[in-house]
Parts: C-alpha cells; sequence; structure tokens
C-alpha cells in the first residue's frame, strides 16, 4: 500500500501564495504521476494540477497561469505553488498518486491513492 503525507496550507491572504508537499512512502510501488485536488464547500473535488513521472503537467484553467507543479521522483513528493491567491481558491486540498504497485500476488496497475487533505483558507 502507500500512504500519502501533505504539508503546506492554513490561513493566507489574498494576493499572497501558497506551497503545499506532498510525500509518497510504502513498499514495492512505482509512481505514474502525482497531483493536486480540491473541495470547495458544496462542490465536487476538481483537479488543480497533476504531473507525470516523465514531467508532464496538466492545470486546472483557473490557476494555469499562476501556478507551478513539481515532482521528485528520488524522495517521491510532489510541490504545488499557487501564486496571486483570491478568495475562490479557499477549499480543502488532496494529494492523490496513480502508481503501478507490486502485490503479493503480483503487480497491480493504475492504483489511486489519495492523501487525508489540507485546508487552505484565502481571506480579504
Amino acid at each position: 500500500q502507500v500512504q500519502l503525507v501533505e504539508s503546506g496550507g492554513g490561513l493566507l491572504q489574498v494576493g499572497g501564495s501558497l506551497t503545499l508537499g506532498c510525500s509518497a512512502s510504502g513498499t514495492s510501488f512505482l509512481i505514474n504521476s502525482m497531483g493536486w485536488y480540491r473541495q470547495r464547500p458544496g462542490k465536487e473535488r476538481d483537479l488543480v494540477a497533476s504531473i507525470s513521472s516523465g514531467g508532464s503537467t496538466n492545470y486546472a484553467d483557473p490557476v494555469k497561469d499562476r501556478s507551478t507543479i513539481s515532482i521528485t521522483l528520488l524522495n517521491k513528493t510532489v510541490h504545488l505553488h499557487m501564486n496571486n491567491l483570491k478568495t475562490e481558491d479557499t477549499a480543502v486540498y488532496y494529494c492523490k498518486t496513480n502508481v503501478n504497485w507490486r502485490s503479493p500476488t503480483g503487480w497491480l496497475r493504475d492504483r489511486d491513492y489519495w492523501g487525508q487533505g489540507t485546508q487552505v483558507t484565502v481571506s480579504s
């Protein structure tokens, strides 16, 4: 199995910046991609940004011009940096990873694991 530990978040100001970190741990897995999703009150959980093990990135339209996602495969970590924060960025942010995991009975491919979530509140 794979565990994800998130860091960052909290109470931030409009126009400020945010850095979120997420580390994956476990045994016998290979990362295909890592990313961040967010869930605002009363809304669905939506993609913020993702990055593949090869470095290909994908950003949601509301954040694409003010966000950077990066991955360090050696440390199995992903970071999201977001500038020019807006009140609508207020949400619970979740880290997700997609892996191939070697179970006792063989490889299980494209398995998704989620972090517990971290609250980000942007206040004016």
